[in-house]
């Protein structure tokens, strides 16, 4: 695949994603990995996109009154410090594609964890449970340039914590808050890195998808699907990144 298809392949991925109140940011790691090769402009990348997509979902949530600031601050309250810090670890190309491959396969298996039908009994957290379970969340996102809410969504429904749209409410602030704390950080430790005219494209490709699912999320469209083909895509990619930098194997 040419880079001059990434727009529309973008598209889709935002389009996907926002409909289940994720902001994209695993998979545009996955793809960007396979066409760039600073690490620092694919977290960027990652990063602004996810804003992008994630603040248009979080608007749709508040104005239909599904968010619940109530509910949701012990999660958000340790997750952007720690997404902040996460952003300013410097490390080596080798280590940040192993981690970022780490993190796509825990991020494929999530997602493919949602569609699993069963649950667990219900589950009520604590706020210490809340505020460790954000700040370590936080943390691989800040690192990784995924959002988080990828992982944090799935474990949420799974255990009936609330009903599912309060989740996917929670993890589009979640994502949005996190990326914000991110790039801070990123610019704050001198890395943040961005090709502007390959940005720009991207930027327009997510905002249509971004809104497009954003509106079926709220007249509950199943993209069971396109959810599940996006969940393989991640995993491969995934552990195609941990056998190329780790192990030197290509596939």
């Amino acid at each position: 695949m040419s880079v001059e298809y990434l727009p529309i392949v973008f598209f889709l991925i935002a389009l996907f994603y926002s409909s289940v109140g994720f902001g994209g940011g695993s998979s545009y790691l996955a793809i960007l990995s396979l066409f760039l090769t600073d690490f620092y402009e694919i977290r960027s990348i990652a990063l602004i996109l996810n804003i992008c997509v994630v603040a248009i979902g979080t608007l749709v949530f508040i104005r239909n009154r599904v968010f619940d600031l109530k509910l949701f601050w012990p999660f958000l309250a340790m997750s952007i410090p720690f997404a902040y810090l996460g952003a300013q670890i410097r490390l080596s190309q080798t280590t940040f594609f192993l981690i970022l491959g780490a993190a796509l396969v825990m991020a494929g298996f999530f997602m493919l964890l949602r569609f699993a039908k069963k649950k667990l009994d219900s589950k009520k957290f604590s706020n210490p449970k809340k505020l460790a379970l954000g700040g370590g969340i936080g943390l691989l996102s800040g690192i990784s340039g995924i959002g988080g809410g990828i992982f944090l969504s799935p474990v949420l429904n799974l255990l009936k914590w609330e009903n599912p749209r309060v989740v996917a409410s929670l993890a589009s602030v979640f994502i949005l808050v996190n990326s914000i704390a991110g790039l801070i950080g990123l610019n704050m430790a001198g890395t943040f890195q961005l090709n502007n005219d390959l940005m720009l494209q991207l930027i327009v490709a997510v905002v249509i998808g971004g809104s497009i699912g954003s509106y079926l999320s709220n007249k509950r469209f199943n993209l069971k699907f396109l959810g599940v083909l996006t969940s393989i895509l991640v995993l491969y990619v995934g552990f195609r990144l941990i056998l190329l930098h780790g192990f030197g194997i290509k596939i």
